[in-house]
């Protein structure tokens, strides 16, 4: 858990930062900053989707996690969570609408970022078993993080800090999955999960982007398909690797 609370606390350090230097910024600014990010999350959406050793396990993970996310609507769920954040700790009844729609554009956007890259998944599960490497990978994520959050503040509000909660949620529970499951982990199984993580963040990068805005919460069950695919197949010998 040492990497999720060091984590959650650059992004903390990151949002504060990001919150004073947004007064200053024109609204031009903020959205050629917002841009920049979605070019650099695509950059790394694309990197990570190639980790694949067979498309068709990401493909069929997409889909199905889809279906799953949206019988199950995790999209709004995420948004009423943000809504009563909002109500709760951020201005209430009495925020307008714009900046009540701004902190939960700020709230998903931030936590859906932080939370979906490979470092999070491996870093944590390794953090979890007790593997130095996982600490030094969660650090050096919380870096990138603090300046993300830094830039996503800047633009998004302060709706950005509150994704401390989806890292420590998430993150912590991946590291407790490590110290009990970590040891059934493949190598596949972390490649598939971060090929479809990829392929989220370039959704994610879509969004930023203003091209599209997919509900891309549902879509999140695919990252638990994803290594359950491979762990059927092996269990049942099935070869899911071409050569």
């Amino acid at each position: 858990m040492g990497g999720t609370l060091l984590n959650a606390i650059t992004v903390a350090i990151g949002t504060a930062i990001g919150l004073l230097i947004g007064q200053r910024l024109t609204s031009k600014i903020q959205e050629t900053v917002i841009t920049g990010l979605g070019f650099v999350t695509l950059v790394v959406g694309f990197d990570n989707a190639g980790a694949t050793g067979n498309v068709i396990i990401p493909l069929l993970s997409i889909v199905l996690g889809a279906i799953i996310g949206e019988i199950l609507d995790l999209a709004a769920l995420l948004e009423r969570f943000a809504g009563w954040l909002q109500t709760r700790f951020a201005g209430g009844d009495n925020a307008s609408e714009d900046a009540r729609a701004r902190f939960i554009n700020g709230y998903v956007t931030a936590s859906l970022v932080f939370c979906i890259g490979p470092l999070t998944f491996v870093g944590s599960l390794l953090d979890g078993m007790g593997q130095p490497i996982g600490f030094q990978q969660l650090a050096i994520k919380s870096v990138l993080d603090m300046f993300a959050g830094m830039a996503f503040a800047a633009s998004l509000g302060i709706g950005v800090g509150f994704s401390i909660i989806t890292i420590l949620v998430l993150q912590g529970g991946l590291a407790l999955m490590g110290s009990l499951f970590g040891q059934v982990m493949t190598t596949p199984m972390i490649n598939e999960m971060t090929a479809v993580g990829g392929l989220l963040l370039i959704g994610l990068g879509l969004t930023l982007l203003d091209i599209k805005r997919p509900r891309m919460a549902n879509f999140l069950p695919a990252l638990i398909i994803a290594p359950l695919m491979v762990a059927v197949a092996t269990a049942l010998g099935i070869n899911i690797y071409p050569l």
